[in-house]
């Protein structure tokens, strides 16, 4: 490692910002992590494209009451340091919680097996650069697929990566739909 000491009496003091800067901005870039290997191997389908790895994100969760969930399977599609964050309101207060996914299966797991959950993408709207993407996703939730009507809308944004070998889910962050907070038509 090479060590530079300034003389900052004999350097403007913009020059000094601007030396920090780069200095700072080499040691982001350096220090970017690399997506983790160590999880489970992903079935090379579910995480070749954003709308595959979004695909399978709502499939692993659905299901009807009594059928086990392959947890496995959403483990693979999220890197390891993946979050997903339910928000809303309570008490006038905007409310969120962080979980891990494991945080989620242990939380949400066994009440989606019990009852039965289906969510289904209504609506879509990507955005895309370089190795990073950003799906605003509209979904309906229903306990049995033949039910008429859903009985929560809402949005999940969703946050990815491509490590030049597959796409990785970052974040699943997501807003149900309420009576004071209708699902805005450009997302329908």
């Amino acid at each position: 490692m090479k060590i530079c000491f300034l003389k900052v009496n004999k350097l403007p003091v913009m020059n000094i910002q601007i030396t920090l800067l780069a200095f700072c901005i080499g040691i982001s870039v350096a220090s970017l992590a690399k997506p983790s290997t160590d999880t489970i191997p992903a079935n090379a389908s579910d995480v070749k494209s954003i709308d595959a790895i979004v695909h399978a994100l709502y499939d692993v969760i659905s299901g009807d009451a009594g059928i086990k969930r392959d947890w496995n399977r959403m483990r693979s599609l999220f890197l390891p340091e993946g979050k997903l964050i339910p928000t809303g309101m309570r008490n006038d207060t905007v409310r969120y919680r962080i979980m891990t996914v494991e945080d989620y299966i242990k939380s949400t797991g066994a009440i989606l097996e019990e009852k039965g959950f289906h969510e289904k993408e209504i609506s879509k709207k990507t955005e895309h650069f370089g190795h990073i993407a950003h799906v605003f996703s509209t979904y309906e939730s229903k306990y049995k697929l033949t039910d008429e009507k859903p009985f929560m809308r809402g949005i999940n944004s969703i946050q990815l990566l491509n490590d030049g070998k597959r796409w990785w889910i970052l974040h699943v962050y997501w807003n149900s739909e309420t009576p004071a907070s209708p699902i805005p038509k450009r997302y329908l």
